[in-house]
């Protein structure tokens, strides 16, 4: 056996204790049938170029074992290579026979994506020279998910900024055009930043979903996101002392100003301004609940007049990590921040503290003052 020959299953063997042998052997084969025309062959050799890069930053073998199969599964289906892939072709494989739910075509698309980011950061120049193609993602600005996924952290603006925030736009509702609109669009995002719910499970909440005698401060139920798809899941969100102040205050003053019923516990907590002539014409008191998107909108127009810097685009969901954020650095366990988000896994939780703070030594000198004044306690 020659020397490069020994080499190589050395290599295989190393790959294969570090949970990788399939990219391995995948890479072998894909470089011994390898020629100037082989698209096929090329192809694979590039995917599992980019498993391996993305072993080298640090992801796991089970992990990346995911990340190729919806490449795969998308080139087999239209048995063309990856740069040959248009938009169209991704549009009616999605929406036909590969669709799935929304959260798992979301996913695959992520991992398309950047696959093709890559492909176009290492390989462009080669693939149009040998095979006259140019690198393009088959996702567009029209079929791109939301919350698209990318190699970068979601980043939260801080505490300071946020207080900041917050005291800017309730100083300016006053003068705001429609006051009870204004008002409803600061508690909504507000509300979100304390108890960290979701913008489709806040705009669902009704009246009489407020429980002002649980805890200590109240707490209200949500429609939560259930886990691996088995549907929404009934949970209770916490108020704090801050929520609590700050949703009295709108129920009281402001609530009842809208066109609908304030006393129906049916009714939304915050509901539209406008009620569709169908509903108008029923004259029922309970009016439709403002939608996600419309809070997406005050919510981003409000951080345009009144955040600071540097994060100047504020959404609900970063609205979500910045309560995780916060809670934590100020103190909170991690596993109660799991119970406030709603996660099922503490791991989850963990993806939303990737910009934390974090001083160890600090953490460590409050531990040693507690447990001194335990003891005194004690004698």
């Amino acid at each position: 056996m020659s020397q490069g020959t020994d080499d190589a299953v050395r290599e295989d063997a190393q790959a294969a204790e570090n949970g990788l042998a399939d990219v391995a052997v995948l890479h072998r084969r894909a470089a011994a049938r390898m020629d100037g025309q082989d698209e096929s062959a090329f192809f694979q050799e590039t995917l599992a170029e980019y498993l391996w890069a993305r072993d080298v930053a640090g992801l796991a073998a089970s992990t990346l074992n995911g990340l190729a199969k919806p490449v795969v599964e998308l080139c087999s289906f239209y048995d063309l290579a990856p740069w040959h892939l248009t938009p169209r072709h991704l549009d009616r494989y999605f929406a036909g026979v590969g669709k799935r739910a929304p959260s798992t075509n979301r996913q695959k698309l992520n991992k398309i994506d950047s696959y093709f980011a890559f492909l176009e950061q290492r390989y462009a120049g080669e693939i149009a020279r040998r095979f006259g193609a140019i690198v393009e993602s088959p996702i567009d600005p029209f079929n791109r998910p939301h919350h698209r996924g990318d190699f970068g952290l979601r980043l939260p603006p801080s505490k300071r900024a946020m207080t900041e925030f917050f005291a800017s736009w309730r100083a300016s509702l006053p003068s705001a055009r429609k006051f009870p609109v204004a008002v409803r669009d600061y508690v909504m995002a507000k509300l979100t930043y304390i108890s960290g719910v979701r913008a489709t499970e806040l705009c669902g909440v009704r009246l009489g979903d407020v429980h002002w005698e649980l805890g200590q401060w109240g707490r209200f139920l949500v429609q939560g996101k259930g886990a691996r798809g088995s549907g929404p899941r009934e949970r209770q969100a916490y108020l704090f002392q801050e929520g609590r102040e700050l949703l009295w205050w709108y129920i009281e003053e402001v609530r009842g100003d809208f066109r609908d019923d304030p006393s129906d516990p049916c009714a939304p907590m915050f509901p539209s301004e406008r009620l569709p002539k169908a509903i108008a014409a029923l004259n029922v008191g309970v009016a439709p609940a403002v939608g996600p998107n419309a809070f997406r909108t005050s919510l981003k127009a409000a951080a345009t007049l009144h955040l600071p810097g540097p994060v100047t685009n504020l959404f609900p969901h970063l609205l979500r990590h910045a309560c995780a954020t916060h809670l934590y650095e100020g103190g909170m366990a991690l596993w109660d921040v799991q119970k406030v988000l709603g996660h099922e896994w503490a791991s989850t939780t963990v993806g939303y503290l990737s910009s934390v703070q974090a001083d160890p030594e600090k953490a460590s000198l409050e531990a040693s003052r507690r447990a001194v004044r335990r003891l005194s306690m004690e004698v």
